[in-house]
């Protein structure tokens, strides 16, 4: 039976599935995200507020997920839904040569504009979580050719921390974190034939930690 709960219910099943919250699912399909907080689902007077069938459309869109999956989770009960750590972490994906383009990224590091993959990692990401491939031998003997790495913009990052950071100029590395203070950065390349890099802080346009790779 369709109801108000179980579709509710649903679009949270949904979410877990993509290791993302309420919240995370609703700016991930462009919607406000307050779209599905719990105090959006019922009217001032108490009536059930059900979400619009554009919702539903942008969130299944937004996951590449299937109106076949909604429907199991809506009819499914919550006991037979899979569990978040028995699912593989979908997070956006794009090369390092890619990568140094503009227009995949927000002045703060985080994806942004068309042209990503989505690709499944059997690690847990956060919502704002994404991958860049490898390409090449720059980064041996750590880091092979199509190694997928995952990034975190929103991640604390301290010295000795492997880290991928965007140039003003466009770009792309990723490097080991040696030091960051009076207006600069200095990094320690992943291949020991190549050199240390130093930079001024107006010259880097973000830093964001390595979290996970996939060797």
């Amino acid at each position: 039976m369709l109801s108000h709960e179980r579709v509710w219910a649903a679009i949270d099943a949904l979410a877990e599935r993509y290791s993302l919250s309420a919240s995370g699912l609703a700016k991930k399909a462009g919607l406000d995200s307050t779209a599905f907080n719990k105090s959006k689902r019922l009217s001032v007077d108490g009536r059930p507020r059900w979400p619009s069938t554009e919702s539903l459309a942008k969130i299944i869109e937004a996951t590449n997920s299937s109106l076949e999956e909604f429907i199991q989770f809506v009819e499914a009960p919550k006991s037979a839904r899979p569990r978040s750590r028995e699912i593989q972490a979908r997070v956006p994906l794009l090369g390092f040569a890619q990568a140094g383009a503009g227009g995949f990224f927000d002045d703060a590091g985080f994806p942004a504009g068309e042209g990503w993959d989505l690709i499944e990692l059997p690690a847990r990401a956060t919502e704002t979580s994404y991958a860049l491939q490898v390409q090449g031998d720059s980064m041996l003997p750590l880091y092979r050719n199509g190694d997928v790495l995952i990034v975190e913009p929103g991640a604390a990052i301290r010295k000795g921390d492997r880290v991928v950071v965007k140039t003003v100029s466009g770009e792309v590395m990723a490097k080991v974190l040696e030091r960051q203070a009076q207006g600069a950065i200095e990094l320690v390349s992943l291949n020991p034939e190549h050199p240390k890099r130093q930079f001024k802080s107006a010259e880097v346009e973000w830093v964001a930690r390595i979290v996970w790779a996939s060797q």
